[in-house]
């Protein structure tokens, strides 16, 4: 996925940035890496009036989209938010980040896309290769039903992907959290 979805010139530096103090990005199967395996993101949507909306979220790549489910898990009465916003304006970001101490080790990822709620039944060949997706990543959905009533999920089409790490203590980091896809492009 994001081999076709990295940013264009200017959006990263090349092999050897991490030793020089340029910007660097996560290389191309780190990113895939990553959104295969990081377990949280912050979903920015759009307000009324503009306001930044930014909620935490589980997700899963499928399809060359992301996916994040509305799940059974204790939520606001009524529709939520994130649904209102990206029927309103399907502008969003998704962020991915690692936080440490050691400032050296810092990372970021942030997908920016076109969202879409999409409604249906499990039985859906789609939504079902979904479902399993999200089960898959995520084991507490064996605990906690994945969908809390009739299936909603939004849909994310990447249009940029941005990254960027602090050098090679955050591209190790970063790789080991993906699996061990760390080294720099």
């Amino acid at each position: 996925m994001a081999r076709v979805l990295r940013a264009g010139p200017g959006g990263g530096a090349g092999p050897g940035a991490a030793l020089t103090g340029r910007r660097v990005q996560l290389p191309a199967q780190t990113v895939d890496a990553l959104l295969a395996r990081w377990p949280v993101a912050r979903l920015a949507t759009l307000a009324p009036g503009g306001r930044p909306h930014l909620v935490p979220v589980v997700f899963a790549p499928q399809g060359g989209f992301l996916w994040s489910p509305v799940d059974a898990k204790p939520k606001a009465r009524g529709e939520l938010a994130r649904l209102r916003h990206v029927r309103a304006r399907p502008a969003v970001s998704l962020l991915l980040d690692h936080y440490d101490a050691d400032w050296r080790a810092l990372w970021w990822l942030r997908v920016d896309g076109r969202a879409e709620v999409v409604e249906g039944r499990v039985g859906d060949g789609e939504l079902a290769a979904v479902a399993a997706a999200l089960r898959a990543k995520y084991p507490q959905y064996d605990g906690t039903p994945l969908f809390g009533g009739a299936p909603q999920v939004v849909r994310i089409a990447p249009v940029r992907v941005v990254s960027w790490c602090a050098g090679p203590a955050a591209l190790a980091a970063a790789g080991s959290a993906s699996g061990g896809a760390s080294a720099v492009r």
